[in-house]
């Protein structure tokens, strides 16, 4: 009998306005069979530090994050702040 443990991320998603949400799941095994399974999901804002991020997630990033997607994105966060 052999217990393991298995993380992977799953989903990738980007938004329209560039936020980038992903999931790991994390799944406990036993010979082959799945005992249990969490999820952790996590978003990341155009721009942010990519700093320990998952390769995957950080590709998909540095793809969708072009210079016009951030710009965008501080636009937006600066219009919503100055309404707040």
């Amino acid at each position: 009998m052999s217990i393991t443990k298995e993380k992977a991320i799953d989903q990738i998603t980007v938004t329209e306005n560039g936020i980038v949400l992903y999931r790991e799941a994390t799944r406990i095994m036993e010979d082959g069979n799945e005992l249990s399974k969490t999820f952790h999901r996590s978003s990341l804002t155009p721009g942010q530090d990519l700093t320990g991020i998952p390769a995957n997630v950080a590709a998909i990033c540095n793809v969708a994050w072009t210079a016009e997607v951030i710009a965008a994105y501080q636009a937006q966060v600066a219009a919503q702040q100055a309404g707040a």
